[in-house]
């Protein structure tokens, strides 16, 4: 376990990656939003997607942590399935931060009235009515899901190579697509809808959390043979 959290230091060695970009890219898109909201006129609610920039960019985390650490731990002679650990640890920690931040966010949000402008940032009102326990989850959730896919990307790559990445990227490509299709053909979309509705914001953070540990799974397994 101590070489594990060696694993951690190691990857907020580089503090930018992982904390003074992603908190960057939140503050940017947080006040460009209120420079927005604040030329709009004030009748009715306004809204923003800005915070999933956070989010979009934990998938370039996941690449760097990879991609900048592995050849390192490697001659520092960690073992692939400590650093495999330790950076899911890492992405974990940073996501548990980031959700923390985004709840206190929307206690803010809603005790200025939406900071004063009718305007709702953190406090999306399908997520934050379940709670804030439940909202938080899945705001921890979300990230974990778009590092791992950024890490098992690079995972890949480190193994088989920029073509194979690709091949696999067009596959699940397709596999949604295909899946789409499938299901508009047995006017299925009505009941997919009625289904992610009945699961509650709890619900859809928990099955967020199983497709992170899934991915993860499947990201192991290259990075067992991959080559610094």
């Amino acid at each position: 376990m101590n070489r594990t959290w060696n694993v951690v230091r190691m990857q907020l060695i580089n503090k930018q990656t992982y904390v003074w970009v992603p908190l960057i890219v939140l503050a940017g898109s947080f006040l460009l939003t209120l420079v927005i909201w604040s030329m709009v006129p004030a009748e009715g609610q306004k809204y923003s997607g800005g915070a999933q920039a956070v989010y979009w960019y934990f998938g370039v985390v996941g690449v760097q942590s990879l991609t900048l650490t592995f050849p390192f731990s490697q001659a520092m002679s960690v073992t692939r399935r400590e650093y495999f650990f330790g950076t899911t640890l890492t992405a974990a920690l940073f996501s548990a931060l980031l959700a923390t931040l985004y709840v206190g966010g929307a206690f803010l949000e809603r005790a200025t009235g939406g900071w004063g402008l009718q305007g709702w940032y953190f406090s999306v009102d399908w997520i934050w009515d379940a709670g804030p326990a439940a909202a938080w989850l899945l705001y921890f959730a979300v990230p974990m899901v778009f590092f791992m896919i950024g890490f098992g990307s690079a995972t890949i790559y480190k193994r088989f190579g920029s073509v194979w990445l690709t091949v696999v990227l067009v596959g699940i490509g397709l596999a949604l697509v295909g899946a789409g299709w499938l299901i508009g053909r047995l006017d299925g979309w009505g009941a997919v809808g009625e289904w992610i509705g009945t699961q509650g914001t709890a619900g859809i953070a928990a099955w967020t959390l199983l497709v992170a540990v899934v991915i993860a799974a499947f990201s192991f397994a290259p990075l067992r043979r991959a080559t610094p």
